[in-house]
């Protein structure tokens, strides 16, 4: 079933967020939800599940000298490479810890951001009330996460490609339809919600797709789990490769005030 389209061994996750956010698409949104932050000079900023640290030093360059980043993660190996990184940057200060029971006092932050975080953890709705406890009034979240029930693939059988991106939203990803639960899930946890931004890549290149989105990875996981039969995973992969080559899913980029 494998094929030299696919890259068959999973990246270490350092090695993944590290690609993803020196990618034309990484650089493209990361670009927007920075606007969108607002940030400036002397700010006190939170980045919610840094992972090893590839937006810290932007965000340090902004806030300057007179500002504080903090860096947050809950896996020790990510806390480790971003502390690597950020050596030397003394408004930096990176801390192992759980976003539902963050280390930091009440009303102390101007802004926090959380980029493609929200989708893995163990319950959105504590998070967002701990982001909203940390927040100065008036203070900013901006969250960027994937709707992965928006996932399309183009292939001849559409039924292959529902049964993949149900797959991908079921047994994939912990909250698959965070998203577009985004801004009601901020409201309910008391911000206001002035701006919510799609953003929908389209991948025409199969291997840069399979790079974000693991193709053949995922489709064996799916014939494990019951979602494809041997021979309808290779239809499915064969179709794939030969292309043309379409797929897409939306992003929302979510901007919250306290």
């Amino acid at each position: 079933m494998t094929s030299s389209a696919f890259e068959t061994d999973r990246p270490d996750p350092v090695s993944y967020l590290d690609r993803l956010a020196m990618s034309d698409l990484g650089r493209s949104y990361k670009r927007r939800m920075l606007d969108a932050l607002d940030l400036r000079a002397g700010h006190r900023v939170l980045d919610l599940g840094c992972g090893p640290g590839a937006d810290l030093e932007q965000l340090a360059q902004v806030v300057t000298s007179t500002g504080a980043v903090i860096g947050i993660d809950h896996d020790q190996n990510m806390v480790d490479a971003a502390r690597a990184r950020a050596a030397g940057q003394a408004m930096v200060d990176v801390r192992h810890a759980d976003i539902h029971d963050l280390p930091v006092p009440d009303h102390t932050v101007d802004r926090a951001r959380t980029d493609r975080v929200l989708q893995h953890v163990t319950d959105p709705l504590t998070a967002l009330g701990e982001i909203r406890r940390v927040l100065r009034p008036g203070g900013r979240l901006v969250m960027g996460e994937p709707d992965w029930e928006t996932l399309a693939v183009d292939h001849p059988d559409s039924d292959l490609t529902r049964a993949y991106t149900r797959h991908v939203a079921e047994r994939v990803v912990r909250n698959a339809g965070i998203g577009r639960q985004l801004a009601r899930l901020a409201t309910e946890s008391g911000f206001t919600v002035p701006t919510v931004i799609p953003v929908t890549p389209v991948f025409r290149d199969v291997q840069v797709a399979d790079k974000i989105l693991g193709l053949e990875r995922t489709t064996l996981r799916a014939v494990e789990a019951g979602y494809f039969s041997d021979q309808a995973a290779k239809a499915w992969l064969s179709h794939l490769t030969r292309g043309p080559f379409l797929a897409a899913v939306t992003f929302f980029i979510v901007v919250a005030e306290a």
